[in-house]
């Protein structure tokens, strides 16, 4: 039986709030908390509110960002921007993190949640998606 970990976020975050609306107008998407950070989903995750990175030996927090699995058509340019990090655990699995602050475009953060989804949820809802 595993440790249960601790929550990282404020349910209350106004960013957190923002990100739940574009994030559950997907169809079958759902939220959960899983490693203490929020996590939308269908039949796999698609968006994660929160994370860190290990940058030489050290962890640095990024508890306002959101961590995305790029179009792979993307992934090289979004790779090149210094706004973008490789996050801890699923870095290694493509996804990439962007830190939202009062800067946030939101339009750009919706196109990565959208593509973040396409890449992630079953072929049948990506369909209910273009029809």
């Amino acid at each position: 039986m595993g440790v249960a970990h601790p929550p990282m976020f404020d349910p209350a975050d106004p960013v957190l709030g923002r990100l739940r609306d574009l994030c559950l107008a997907y169809p079958e998407a759902y939220e959960r908390v899983s490693h203490g950070r929020p996590n939308f989903a269908t039949a796999r995750s698609f968006c994660w509110y929160g994370g860190s990175q290990r940058i030489d030996g050290v962890w640095v927090p990024h508890d306002a960002a959101i961590l995305i699995r790029p179009d792979p058509e993307d992934e090289p340019a979004l790779r090149q921007d210094v706004r973008f990090f490789v996050p801890a655990y699923l870095g290694v699995h493509g996804w990439l993190g962007l830190d939202l602050g009062v800067d946030t475009e939101w339009a750009e953060v919706a196109e990565l949640i959208d593509a973040s989804y396409r890449v992630t949820a079953p072929a049948r809802l990506v369909r209910t998606l273009d029809a």
